[in-house]
C-alpha cells in the first residue's frame, strides 16, 4: 500500500499529513489559512494523490511557519509513501497553462533534494497571503521529499493565477513521477539500483 501519515509537531505548529499514492485526488485540507488551503487542493486533486492535511500554526504571527512546516510534513510523507521507489516512472515534466499564467514544471524523485525556482509574483500579497510562501513551501517539500523539484514562469501577469498555476503544474508532473510503470515490472529506476 502506497500510504503514508506524518505527525510533526513543534512549538510553533502541530501538522498530520496523510497521503494515498493511489488515490483519486481526495482532499481535506484544514491549515487555518484558506489561500494554503484551496492551493493544496489543486496539488491534490490534479496529481490524484489522496490527500489530508490538518494543521494548527501560530498563524497570530504569520503563515509562515504553518506553510513551510506543512511542506515539511508532506515531504516526508511521499517519502514514506514511495518507499523504496520501485516500479515507478521516476520523472514528471509538464507546461501548464491558467488563464495568463503558464508555469513548467519538471521533477525527478531521485532522492537528492533540489529546488530550482524561477517564478517571480507581481504582488507581494494574494490577499493576506505572502506570495514568498509558495516557494517556501516548495523548498520544504523539496527537500524532505527528496526531490530534484525545477518550477520556470514562462509568463503570467496575475499573482493568484501564477500560484495556482505553480501548484497545478507541480501537481501534474508529480503524478506522472510517482505513477507505476508496467515496462519496470518492479524495478527501482537507476542504474546504481538505488533511490
Amino acid at each position: 500500500m502506497r500510504q503514508a501519515e506524518i505527525t510533526r509537531t513543534t512549538a510553533e505548529t502541530a501538522i498530520t499529513v496523510q497521503v494515498n499514492l493511489d488515490g483519486t485526488g481526495r482532499r481535506q485540507m484544514a491549515t487555518g489559512v484558506g489561500f494554503f488551503d484551496h492551493m493544496l487542493d489543486q496539488l491534490a486533486r490534479h496529481s490524484l494523490i489522496d490527500m489530508a492535511v490538518s494543521a494548527k500554526g501560530d498563524l497570530h504571527i504569520d503563515d509562515h511557519h504553518t506553510v513551510e512546516d506543512c511542506g515539511i510534513a508532506l515531504g516526508q510523507a511521499l517519502a514514506r509513501a514511495l518507499d523504496d521507489k520501485r516500479g515507478i516512472r521516476r520523472y514528471g515534466d509538464v507546461r501548464l497553462a491558467m488563464d495568463d499564467a503558464q508555469v513548467a514544471c519538471a521533477l525527478d524523485l531521485s532522492g537528492r533534494p533540489y529546488l530550482v525556482w524561477n517564478v517571480g509574483f507581481p504582488t507581494a500579497k494574494i490577499g493576506s497571503f505572502d506570495t514568498e510562501l509558495v516557494r517556501e513551501f516548495f523548498q520544504a517539500l523539496a527537500t524532505h521529499g527528496g526531490i530534484t523539484l525545477h518550477v520556470d514562469l514562462i509568463h503570467g501577469i496575475n499573482s493568484h493565477h501564477i500560484a495556482e498555476a505553480a501548484f497545478k503544474a507541480v501537481a501534474r508532473a508529480l503524478r506522472l513521477a510517482v505513477e507505476p510503470d508496467p515496462r519496470m515490472g518492479g524495478v527501482i529506476p537507476s542504474t546504481k539500483g538505488t533511490l
